[in-house]
């Protein structure tokens, strides 16, 4: 079954996690799609190195937290917040990639 991240998440975000890090969140809707999505490894960092086009060594953690029924995501940044050609100093623009997929989950 494919499905739209953005139709089974609540919250999709990022943030300035220092100046050398970024933070992704995926927050879900309901309890039993995030336990199918982090049974399904749907979301991991392979995944996430290609979407935002970095080595997966640069996908610092990537982490289910059952509690709040979210994967948090640290990226290593691109460049620097506030270094020259930085675009986006406080982070908050660059969950983008993860608004346009699309995971093959079990049904």
């Amino acid at each position: 079954m494919t499905t739209r991240l953005i139709d089974i998440a609540s919250v999709i975000r990022s943030k300035n996690a220092g100046p050398y890090e970024l933070t992704l969140d995926i927050i879900f809707t309901d309890r039993s799609v995030y336990d199918t999505v982090v049974a399904a490894d749907a979301i991991n960092r392979e995944l996430i190195s290609r979407l935002y086009r970095i080595s997966e060594a640069d996908v610092l953690e990537l982490v289910a937290f059952d509690p709040a029924a979210a994967i948090k995501i640290t990226i290593r940044r691109p460049r620097t917040a506030g270094d020259i050609g930085e675009t986006d100093v406080y982070g908050a623009q660059q969950h983008a990639p993860l608004l346009g997929l699309i995971l093959d989950l079990p049904r």
